[in-house]
Formats: C-alpha cells, sequence, structure tokens
C-alpha cells in the first residue's frame, strides 16, 4: 500500500507566504497519500484566521490532500509548533508513516517531495531525509552539516585558513554535497523524517526556541541508528530568516545561547559545554586579533564573545533546566 504523507509548515506572522509555501506543497503531494498540516504558533496578528478562511476559500480543505489549519496555542518555539502539527496526525486522527517539515519560506521545486519519499521507501535503514536548498537566485545554501564539537567551535570561531585545515573533518559546515549522501545532520527548511523513528526516539526537544533542535534531533536519530541522508534530486527554494530576522540581529539573541549551551550540556555534559565555550572563545580572541591589522567584516553581531562567555558564566554549576524564553520577543520559531 502507498505510505501516508504528513506535510507540516510553522507560520509565525507571516500568512502570505505560509500559504504560497503550502500551495507549493499541496501541488508537489499531487499523486501521494496525506495531508498538509498549518500550525500557526500563536501568532496573534490574525494569522490563524486568514489562513483558515483563505484553505477554506480556495478549497484545500476538500481535496485529495486535504490542508488544514491549526492553532498551537502558544508561541513554544520551532520543536514545539511542529511537535503539535505532528502529534495532530493526519485528518481524523491516522498515524502518518512520514512527516515531512517544511519551513514558510520554503518552496518545494518540482519532484522535491516525491524524491525524499522514495528515497526513504528505497532505503529502509535511513531515518531522515532532506533536500538540496537554494535560494530564489538560485544560488545553493549549505544545508549539510557535522554535529558541534569542541574542534569545530575552535575552528569556526578562529576564522583562520592553518586552523580550518588542521581541523578540516571537524568543520560543521560541509561543502555542498554534488549527489546524494550520508551526513550528520540538516537544516529543518525542508526534512522528512520516518513517523516509527519518531515514536522511538521523541520529536523535537522542546527546550529549544529556536536553533539547534534540528541538530540535536539528527544526533537522537543517529544514536538509536537511524542516520540522516542529503537527498540532492529534491531541490527547494528558501528565502530564509524572513521570520527569524537573523540576518539583521543587533546583538545575539538570549535564545541562540540558551539553545547552544543545552545542545552542548544536553548531549556530551557540562564539562564538555565548558570546554566548547573556552574553544570558542580562544578562537574568537584570535579573530578578533586579527581584525586589529586586517579590514575585515566581524562577522558577528556587537559584544557576540562578551554576551557568550557572561552567558556560560551565569549558566555554570545550574541544575539541567529549561532555558528562559523571552517570550516578547519578536523573532519568530519559523526558521
Amino acid at each position: 500500500m502507498m505510505p501516508q504523507l504528513l506535510t507540516v509548515i510553522l507560520n509565525w506572522r507571516t500568512p502570505a507566504m505560509t500559504l504560497q509555501s503550502a500551495e507549493a506543497a499541496l501541488r508537489e503531494m499531487a499523486g501521494i497519500r496525506g495531508a498538509i498540516t498549518i500550525v500557526d504558533n500563536d501568532s496573534g496578528d490574525g494569522s490563524f484566521e486568514t489562513m483558515q478562511a483563505e484553505v477554506a476559500a480556495r478549497g484545500w480543505d476538500r481535496g485529495p490532500v486535504p490542508v488544514r489549519v491549526l492553532q498551537s496555542g502558544r508561541n513554544g518555539g520551532f520543536g514545539a509548533g511542529n511537535n503539535f502539527g505532528i502529534k495532530a496526525g493526519l485528518p481524523g486522527g491516522a498515524r502518518p508513516d512520514y512527516v515531512y517539515i517544511l519551513n514558510s519560506d520554503a518552496f518545494p521545486d518540482p519532484g522535491a517531495i516525491r524524491a525524499l519519499l522514495d528515497h526513504l521507501e528505497q532505503h529502509p535503514a535511513t531515518g531522515f531525509a532532506g533536500s538540496y536548498i537554494h535560494g530564489p537566485d538560485g544560488a545553493p545554501h549549505r544545508t549539510a552539516f557535522r554535529f558541534p564539537s569542541v574542534a569545530s567551535e575552535l575552528e569556526g570561531a578562529a576564522r583562520f585558513g592553518p586552523i580550518s585545515r588542521a581541523l578540516r573533518r571537524h568543520i560543521v559546515a560541509r561543502p555542498i554535497p554534488e549527489e546524494t549522501t550520508r551526513v550528520d545532520w540538516l537544516a529543518g527548511a525542508s526534512l522528512m523524517m520516518r513517523q516509527d523513528v519518531l515514536d522511538r526516539i521523541g520529536g523535537f526537544d522542546e527546550v529549544f526556541f529556536l536553533y539547534f533542535e534540528e541538530t540535536d534531533l539528527c544526533l537522537r536519530a543517529a544514536r538509536a541508528g537511524w542516520p540522516t541522508d542529503y537527498v540532492r534530486q529534491s531541490e527547494v527554494t528558501h528565502i530564509g530568516s524572513v521570520s527569524t530576522g537573523m540576518k539583521t540581529w543587533s546583538r545575539i539573541p538570549r535564545f541562540w545561547l540558551d539553545s547552544r549551551r543545552h545542545y552542548f550540556t544536553k548531549n556530551h555534559g557540562y564539562a564538555y559545554a565548558a570546554l566548547a565555550t573556552l574553544a570558542h572563545v580562544a578562537g574568537g580572541v584570535l579573530w578578533r586579533a586579527r581584525l586589529l591589522v586586517q579590514r575585515k567584516d566581524r562577522g558577528d553581531p556587537p559584544h557576540f564573545l562578551r554576551d557568550l562567555i557572561v552567558h556560560s558564566v551565569a549558566g555554570a554549576g545550574r541544575a539541567k533546566a529549561a532555558p528562559a524564553v523571552d517570550s516578547t520577543d519578536n523573532t519568530s520559531p519559523a526558521a
């Protein structure tokens, strides 16, 4: 029997773009059994009502691949919002075979969803599969990664050729693969997952408000024996940072620092997390020393290194707990 697929799209105050994403997904799900769920993450700006009305007006709720709009009721972040849609299942409560997470500013190109589904069907040992991502101008985005480590923290912060060459096997952002290949983790803009794997390892860790949640999910899957594959034949257009405002950050958000710390402490322990921060600080100091004699873009938001140090010191010795989330921050959980 043909497998069933649930596509989940998370909205945060971008209803028009979310509907465009849903329209592209609906086109690409033609001939695939399943449904599309749009989750509004408590936007509070009329997004939910607007999308509900538009879905009904277009008849999407009555089509062969029904589309529905759900209200999460709280802005719990990217993971929490997607978990809400995943737990809702297919219309009527049926359990899907696969779940496809699609960003609200991502638009599957022809054949993109089918390529991921076919790949997982043909490779039963693979847990997750993600797409080749490119911008509207066709420029490829780096979305295939290695898991973060102490070595990667040093390399990424130092931005120094000799260090990068010595630690090339630890650089988080991999060169863009030219063919389908195994990776550590993929950006969650276009990611298909086996429901069986989610049933076994759980969904997104909702302690992460934004960032590191898909890294953690892929790590948990890998540790359970379910690797992640980058599927080159699946291409998705992604605008990027529309809801998060990442490109215009004037200060590193607290939730990013919380997520980074939670990722390292949860998966490697407090001592490792402290060592990772020390490595980042050491690399950052080296980078800033170079900036004194070279004209280069700083590359980090203002006060980044200081904020990282203060955040790390403030969190030292704390018992494991969910990081505080500033619910008044106007940054979105839809990355």
